[in-house]
């Protein structure tokens, strides 16, 4: 038996190895995805024990709802900030720093006495979370090659469900046989061990002179990056020794499409001010289209786990076990969804289909309704089942994809800052979800009846108005159908804002003097 375990390890092992690309991009992706577990792991232990909060603070799901929005709002006033930072500093020391503060965040939370407690450890909380969006983006750009970005994204954001999985599940168990503080309290000690490891990780050279090819050993950090490999770097965005184009880059060629004339940035803009780089990124069209949408993406995505628990036990009537592994099986679905929609855009891009990064989540966005409408209306769990996980796989999947070509659409040195202005719309939606649909449940679809506990008793863990809920999971799907529009307008301008980036890297190098790129390396 020990000798099979062994060979099993081993096995899984040389997959990861072999999906990753080498024990270098293995390291990242497990280390960067792991971080947005974290984000996923808080989100899961707030739904998982929402029935021990409601009863512990007399508080219903509008409660819960803001104990969940206050991370988002506070994320989003911290953001711009952090994507400020993200573009200046260290991003691997500015991570594990925010790694720490979120641990001691969720002892707080688990500590509390009361619910204005708990909602003041949450706005710790956000203040942390602020961080991950724009850092995490551009060391993704600076860890890998542009033509595997979708891939890679799409193992990193996997990190995020596997994380809610582990809070649903783990932190369930845990409220269910001692205390809803111990459901947070679990989480401080890995969050503690993953700063300490992100904190020691190298720092990619920016501009991608330090990009991890496959197969490679080390991670190379940008204090080892000689000038002459940045200038390489710089024109022909790999590294040196490398010949591999970029995927977006070489449609675009191909296609011979034009750049933006007026967009083309001529000088370093890494100190430029913040309003300048805010109001930038906003003139990238595509970029303004890809933030609203994936933010209302985001937005269902949040409100639907916040109170999934809630709906599976009241709607299907089952009990909070057998909800509690429905979900982790539904949330399979999703993550074969965000580990599938970068690979198949990557794989059209290879084929010359310039838009793929965008056509790709248009059609995943416009054909979700379709599938979760029913799933929700139906009371079968037989039936709902398979359209769930079907639901999730198109909700993760257009993820990577856009997230891959919004570095495609932005010079690398603007990077966090575009990424922040992002997150605040992002965070905002997230922050608005949890509320509105907690708000919407009570008091619009809810009626009479409704606080908590009022669907069940305390021994099922069901709470609220499972009628309320299903309504308001069918009402928000609009945004989704809005944000599969807005990406079929993103197919129009997206090929002209590669093109405009591109062009904006050629002249920055063409005209940054080389005894400047000396004096960054010796800095």
């Amino acid at each position: 038996m020990p000798g099979r375990i062994v060979t099993a390890v081993r096995h899984i092992r040389d997959l990861a190895l072999r999906v990753a690309g080498g024990p270098a991009r293995l390291r990242v992706v497990l280390t960067l995805a792991a971080v947005l577990g974290l984000s996923g792991a808080d989100t899961g232990t707030i739904s998982s024990t929402a029935g021990n909060l409601e009863r512990a603070f007399g508080v219903g799901n509008t409660q819960i709802g803001v104990l969940l929005t206050v991370v988002g709002l506070t994320g989003a006033v911290f953001t711009i900030p952090a994507g400020i930072l993200t573009d200046r500093t260290r991003r691997t020391r500015l991570l594990g720093g925010s790694i720490v503060v979120w641990a001691a965040a969720t002892v707080v939370s688990g500590a509390a006495t009361s619910y204005l407690w708990l909602l003041l450890a949450r706005v710790g909380l956000g203040a942390a979370i602020a961080v991950t969006g724009p850092a995490l983006a551009s060391l993704t750009g600076d860890y890998f090659p542009a033509s595997d970005r979708g891939r890679m994204y799409g193992l990193i954001l996997a990190g995020d469900l596997v994380g809610s999985g582990f809070g649903y599940l783990v932190s369930g168990d845990l409220s269910s046989v001692t205390t809803w503080r111990v459901a947070f309290w679990w989480l401080a000690l890995p969050s503690l061990a993953l700063a300490w490891v992100v904190w020691r990780m190298p720092e990619p050279a920016r501009g991608g002179s330090s990009r991890i090819e496959i197969g490679q050993e080390e991670i190379r950090d940008e204090r080892d990056v000689e000038p002459g490999q940045r200038e390489h770097a710089a024109e022909t965005d790999e590294p040196a020794g490398t010949d591999r184009p970029d995927l977006a880059e070489r449609a675009v060629r191909h296609a011979e499409v034009k750049p933006q004339r007026e967009l083309v940035l001529r000088e370093d803009p890494t100190n430029r001010p913040w309003w300048w780089a805010v109001r930038y990124v906003l003139r990238v069209r595509t970029n303004v289209v890809i933030i609203v949408a994936s933010a209302l993406g985001y937005f269902f995505f949040a409100g639907l786990r916040s109170f999934a628990i809630i709906f599976a036990t009241g709607h299907y009537g089952l009990s909070k076990p057998m909800a509690t592994s429905l979900i982790v099986v539904i949330g399979a679905g999703a993550v074969a969804g965000v580990l599938t929609g970068g690979r198949v855009a990557d794989g059209l891009l290879r084929r010359g289909h310039v838009r793929a990064r965008v056509l790709v989540p248009a059609v995943c966005l416009l054909a979700l309704p379709l599938v979760l409408a029913p799933a929700i209306a139906t009371a079968a769990v037989a039936v709902a089942l398979p359209l769930l996980i079907g639901g999730a796989f198109l909700l993760g999947a257009p993820n990577p994809p856009l997230d891959a070509a919004r570095l495609d659409i932005i010079h690398p040195r603007l990077w966090g800052r575009a990424e922040a202005v992002r997150t605040v719309l992002r965070s905002t939606c997230e922050a608005a979800a949890p509320l509105a649909f907690g708000y919407v449940s009570q008091y619009v679809f809810g009626g009479p009846g409704s606080s908590a506990g009022a669907a069940g008793g305390a021994g099922s863990g069901q709470t609220g108005n499972p009628t309320g809920l299903e309504y308001t999971f069918l009402v928000f799907l609009i945004p989704l159908v809005i944000a599969g529009l807005l990406a079929l307008v993103g197919l129009r301008t997206y090929p002209r804002d590669v093109a405009t980036a591109m062009a904006s890297v050629r002249a920055i190098d063409e005209t940054e003097p080389d005894e400047e790129l000396g004096d960054r390396h010796a800095a």
